[in-house]
């Protein structure tokens, strides 16, 4: 019996510690060519079949960890099952007898790239039938396991190549694990191989997943890093309000900086589109279905525009906000050049990362409603959807989708990806504000040299405390923000900086002067253009988006 389960041990060690060299070669091939690597397939298929309730309640507790941890519990998963198949093939080694090199290579590599071939093949159809759309071609997985299970076939084979029977085990010295009447007798430079093999593969998944998982941050620092600089002039003249140096790193970065604008995607890496191959096709109910190259797209009449975008998953003081300076072609410009057929409801887009999503017509033909290749005077970064993603202001961020290949026109209202999971289909923006200073909310990340270290504490031995902050009403504009510093008692109205269009938001800041308390409780609310004050009733952001006062104490 122990010799049994030193057998099965050995058998698992020896399946993980090949699999992880057969993980570091996918990773590799993923790095370098853009390959398949099932971890990331596993944690996809994962986020299409979560609902949007988990899937909400989830990023609340974990941000951005949420997709970067179901990643790295694939790559565990994954492991674990080369450690599964490390006993299997050792059993049927051991069945047969087989001591033969070529035998043993085609068994191993036969086996584990079918197993991995039919689990891709079952998880990109179950993110079809969940997204409707196919993320990754059957070509694709089966051309993707060859190199890295080759790799784990001769590996594999080689190491499990000192069997004897037990008739002739000679040297008892060797370590050595029974099965029936087979004994698989390993040296110690197997197992010291084993070690290196280890200790050489570890390293290089880690190479990989970095670069996988690196958003260029300091690359797009230095392509724009300072956004002051953009805005318009009439935006230059400021009132005596927003004069307190406290200030300034607010006014700053009134257009978010390019490296600290916001990403949530169904896919924790950045998809990399090789803009030479790409295409971008229009079809469905179109008299003239067309297909443009980037260079196309580029030779287009383009606009700029201010637009601030928002996630529907956003918490009230949440990070997940911010604004920039895009530039692209009108939609609508090719819409009607491929000729809208009578009847058509909704415009639905489809991207590189299996990402699909519709938006109502009347939306699409706004003249604000543009397909971006530029953000903030340079290329869109991959991060940010390159070579191209659609900006519809008035929406909540998952009906701007990124990295798009197809537009399709349809006649039916249209449910895309996170629709399907429960998400709003209308998405429009609820009127929100939030306190930037003092305080240490969330939205502080999207401000670039602001004082993260500037306390109510120490300001309040000043005479007067600025308060700041942003609020966005979407489409419908912002026409009053009032704050309070006594828990909802009174209200005092902030002075508000001019928007850098109808679809940002606005800067507002006020002030007060503390007295003898010590506790403040300071809430802000804001006024669309429409007459109607954000809900003060909190409701967390699914399905609709949240609601509610923020609220600091101090």
């Amino acid at each position: 019996m122990i010799e049994r389960s030193n057998s099965i041990l050995f058998s698992f060690a020896l399946g993980i510690v090949v699999g992880l060299v057969s993980i570091a070669v996918s990773v590799m091939i993923k790095v370098f060519v853009g390959g398949l690597f099932l971890p990331e397939l596993a944690s996809q298929t994962l986020f299409s079949l979560t609902p949007g309730e988990f899937e909400s309640q989830a990023i609340d507790t974990l941000g951005p960890l949420a997709k970067y941890s179901a990643f790295i519990g694939s790559i565990i998963v994954t492991i674990i099952i080369f450690g599964l198949m490390g006993i299997f093939l050792i059993k049927l080694y051991n069945k047969l007898r087989w001591n033969n090199y070529i035998l043993k290579f085609i068994s191993s590599f036969g086996f584990t790239y079918g197993i991995l071939v039919i689990i891709s093949i079952m998880m990109v159809v179950m993110i079809q039938v969940r997204s409707g759309s196919q993320p990754i071609s059957i070509q694709h997985i089966i051309f993707s396991f060859i190199v890295p299970q080759i790799v784990f076939g001769l590996i594999f084979s080689l190491f499990s190549r000192k069997t004897k029977t037990k008739d002739k085990l000679q040297d008892t010295n060797q370590p050595s694990v029974r099965e029936n009447n087979t004994v698989v007798n390993y040296n110690r430079r197997e197992f010291i191989r084993l070690i290196i093999a280890s200790v050489v593969s570890i390293p290089v998944i880690y190479f990989g997943l970095n670069r996988l998982f690196s958003p260029q941050e300091v690359e797009q620092q230095q392509i724009q890093p300072d956004t002051s600089n953009l805005l318009p002039p009439q935006s230059q003249s400021i009132s005596s309000e927003f004069k307190d140096p406290t200030l300034a790193p607010l006014l700053a970065s009134e257009i978010t900086p390019t490296y600290l604008f916001y990403r949530i995607d169904i896919n924790p890496i950045v998809p990399e589109v090789d803009v030479n191959s790409w295409n971008l096709l229009i079809k469905g109910m179109v008299g003239t279905p067309i297909k443009l190259s980037y260079e196309e797209i580029k030779s287009m009449s383009a606009i700029e525009e201010f637009v601030t975008l928002e996630c529907i998953s956003n918490k009230i003081g949440g990070d997940l906000i911010g604004t920039a300076l895009w530039k692209g072609i009108r939609l609508k410009d090719i819409l009607e050049k491929a000729k809208i057929l009578p009847g058509v409801k909704y415009i639905v887009f489809r991207c590189s990362d299996g990402y699909d999503v519709g938006i109502p017509l009347n939306k699409g033909l706004l003249n604000e409603t543009i397909l971006a290749y530029e953000m903030n005077l340079a290329p869109l970064t991959s991060k940010h959807g390159f070579p191209i993603r659609a900006i519809v202001p008035g929406l909540y961020g998952m009906m701007n989708p990124k990295w798009i290949t197809e537009i399709e026109l349809v006649d039916k209202v249209y449910e895309g990806y996170w629709q399907r999971n429960g998400w709003s289909n209308i998405a429009e923006y609820n009127t929100g504000s939030s306190i930037v200073i003092p305080g240490q909310a969330p939205i502080i990340n999207r401000f670039r040299n602001l004082d993260e270290n500037f306390t109510t504490k120490s300001s309040l031995s000043s005479k007067r405390v600025p308060i700041a902050g942003i609020a966005f009403g979407g489409d419908r504009g912002i026409s009053k923000v009032e704050v309070s510093t006594d828990g909802g008692i009174t209200w005092k109205t902030a002075e508000i900086k001019e928007p850098l269009s109808r679809y940002t938001w606005v800067l507002w800041t006020t002030g007060f002067i503390p007295n003898k308390v010590e506790n403040y409780k300071i809430i802000v609310r804001a006024t669309d253009k429409n007459g109607e004050v954000q809900s003060s009733e909190f409701h967390d952001p699914f399905p609709d988006g949240a609601t509610g006062y923020h609220t600091i104490s101090v």
